[in-house]
């Protein structure tokens, strides 16, 4: 069977609760909540309003990692001070799982890039996982999603270099660009393998820029808001947000879709789809 993505146009924080309802998976036990916290300056992240009423209904904890570049969120110090200032900690409960190491190693047996994917050892608290994406371009991937969120966002410092390098941290900007691509795949797998399942995933298509919101100094959205999905389906979800904005009638979308093609972003899905823990046949089923 298709796994099912569900699509609405309507950009509310209620109408993401109405898609995790749809989805009909609930969450259990303590629930880890992963956001990307936003770096100084950038102007398109998804604020902790937005996400408000979907933490709240799920009694959810809010969780990050620190990066591996400098910038405000590369240490525990300075990223738990932005984590403040961004407003995070003044709505909800937030854990920066790799704030203190030594980092959990996972197993990827199937890996060809990598073979084992270092995340925050706090990840060892939570028994399930709402991944909240905020679909947009980025600089290296062509495109930030689920799959960017599970790979390089819950990896660890040391872990984002380690994808980044292929492998070999010290090769966090030089490594072949495939060779990362793939290894962000590899890593995602690991971690709906750790969970066993027990996530659901939403994409928020608002907000477009070419850019991450890693970006302190981003671009302005290019493409008009296209919605919200939602899915148990890391691969369908995202492939659907790339039909999606190839489907849009917006002129804006091409500046969106060369940075995607550039970076050869498509690779990332296509390689997730060979390790066997989605697919990017999926049937989308709109609502109101």
């Amino acid at each position: 069977m298709k796994p099912v993505v569900y699509f609405s146009r309507e950009i509310t924080p209620n109408k993401v609760v109405d898609l995790y309802k749809k989805v009909g998976k609930e969450l259990k036990g303590k629930v880890a909540i992963k956001v990307h916290s936003g770096e100084k300056g950038n102007q398109n992240f998804l604020k902790p309003d937005f996400w408000k009423p979907i933490i709240d209904m799920l009694n959810g904890t809010v969780v990050e990692c620190n990066t591996a570049y400098e910038g405000e969120r590369n240490t525990t110090e300075k990223h738990l001070r932005l984590i403040k200032e961004h407003g995070w900690s003044e709505y909800f409960e937030v854990d920066l799982l790799d704030s203190e190491g030594p980092d959990l190693k996972l197993s990827i047996p199937n890996g060809t890039m990598i073979k084992e994917n270092y995340v925050g050892k706090n990840i060892e608290k939570y028994n399930s996982m709402l991944v909240l994406s905020h679909f947009k371009g980025h600089p290296m991937g062509g495109y930030g999603g689920a799959l960017k969120q599970l790979s390089i966002g819950l990896a660890s410092s040391y872990g984002k270099a380690y994808i980044h390098g292929a492998g070999d941290p010290e090769k966090i900007w030089t490594a072949d660009h495939d060779k990362f691509l793939k290894s962000m795949a590899e890593a995602a797998s690991s971690i709906v393998e750790y969970f066993n399942g027990e996530i659901v995933y939403i994409n928020v298509m608002k907000n477009m820029s070419v850019d991450c919101d890693c970006c302190k100094v981003a671009e302005d959205p290019c493409v008009a808001d296209i919605g919200i999905l939602a899915s148990t389906d890391p691969i369908a979800i995202d492939q659907a947000c790339i039909d999606l904005l190839y489907n849009s009638n917006d002129k804006g979308k091409d500046h969106l879709i060369e940075r995607i093609e550039s970076r050869h972003g498509i690779y990332t899905i296509e390689e997730a789809e060979k390790l066997g823990y989605g697919k990017r046949e999926y049937t989308l089923i709109e609502i109101d």
